[in-house]
């Protein structure tokens, strides 16, 4: 387990490890959530990173009548 420290402005250095495990770049977008006492950061991916990632999903549901 990596501890940070809290700076006098209420940041903290994000350890090398974490940033090169998740791939976190200066600049990015972090989304930050409190959970049960603890703090959670996660990467926000842009939209455009997202596209594509239903490809091959199986569209061949039965949809209600009411539904195109």
């Amino acid at each position: 387990m990596q501890a940070v420290t809290v700076s006098p402005k209420f940041q903290v250095v994000i350890p090398q490890a974490v940033r090169e495990a998740l791939h976190i770049e200066a600049g990015q977008k972090l989304q930050v959530l409190v959970l049960d006492n603890r703090i959670e950061l996660l990467p926000m991916e842009p939209a455009q990173a997202l596209r594509g990632f239903l490809a091959g999903i199986d569209t061949g549901v039965e949809r209600e009548d009411d539904r195109a």
